[in-house]
């Protein structure tokens, strides 16, 4: 059995998708369905059901995938033992990514990081419409090395959580509006406006449910959209108001940030496995970023 059967078996199995698959693990999408069809052969067993349009594991392939991971680990950290001993870090930084993260310099943090450590691969994968919520459950698989997120209401067992920076998220509203004019505004005087906001995941939308919810008020979100610039572009044609924080709104004209009091907090941490070791390019990037970002 040879590793990459493995990890070419994983990537389908995380994927879902023979094409996002074949896209993740750099090769044509014949040659990783070969690779799995070896992996069956050599095992006995059927891992991927394709008698369906969608991408299905059957049973063995259910069971296969922790011992996969298991073995691609293992052979992860056999590979930063050797090249310990030679003076150099390779392998692969696999970095989930929220969609809302300007507060944190990432480009600058790839960019030392690459210049550190030439011999990493860097994987960047941007969260879906589930934002926060689906990066801490990718880490907590072992689907990413580390993640940045932001969940204010909690994360799930077996995460470490390293807090970094945080935001104070303050009402964007246009000019137009009543409340525009305010200096400040009490939270209990949103009840009855109309919202727009980011999908349930995301954890700028975590912390204000939080907040009204802790309050005891109503919000009504009339669209969720999993895009800061739409987001802003509805509050500035005045569609809705929205919690934003400076990083989010940018350079976004005809929009007021007016703080709230209380207010919801935006907290961005980096995340890992706390029962698993992290690899050295894992280790090395964590360490980059709780440097720059000393936490809260």
């Amino acid at each position: 059995m040879e590793l990459r059967h493995l990890e070419h078996f994983l990537a389908v199995a995380e994927e879902l998708s023979f094409t996002r698959a074949a896209g993740r693990v750099h090769i044509v999408q014949s040659a990783l369905s070969a690779s799995v069809r070896t992996l069956e052969r050599e095992l006995g067993a059927q891992l991927i059901d394709r008698s369906t349009h969608h991408v299905e594991l059957t049973d063995a392939g259910h069971a296969l995938v922790t011992e996969a991971r298991r073995t691609l680990q293992a052979a992860e950290a056999a590979r930063d033992a050797v090249a310990a001993t030679v003076g150099g870090i390779r392998g692969t930084l696999r970095l989930g990514i929220m969609h809302s993260l300007a507060v944190v310099d990432l480009a600058g943090l790839l960019t030392r990081y690459h210049q550190d450590r030439p011999g990493v691969r860097i994987e960047p994968r941007a969260a879906n419409a589930n934002g926060s919520v689906e990066l801490a459950d990718a880490v907590g698989s072992g689907r990413l090395d580390l993640a940045f997120a932001a969940m204010p209401a909690g994360y799930p067992a077996g995460l470490e959580v390293r807090p970094l920076v945080a935001e104070p998220l303050s009402l964007a509203c246009p000019p137009g509006h009543r409340l525009a004019s305010r200096r400040r505004i009490r939270l209990a005087e949103l009840a009855g406006e109309r919202f727009v906001d980011f999908p349930p995941g995301w954890g700028t939308r975590r912390s204000v449910d939080q907040l009204f919810a802790a309050h005891g008020l109503d919000r009504e979100v009339a669209v969720e959209i999993a895009d800061i610039v739409v987001v802003s572009e509805l509050v500035r044609a005045g569609f809705g108001l929205a919690f934003l924080t400076p990083s989010l709104l940018g350079t976004a004209r005809d929009v007021r940030l007016i703080p709230v009091v209380p207010f919801p907090q935006f907290v961005v941490s980096l995340i890992r496995q706390a029962d698993r070791p992290m690899s050295a390019a894992a280790r090395a990037f964590w360490e980059l970023t709780t440097s720059r970002y000393p936490g809260i």
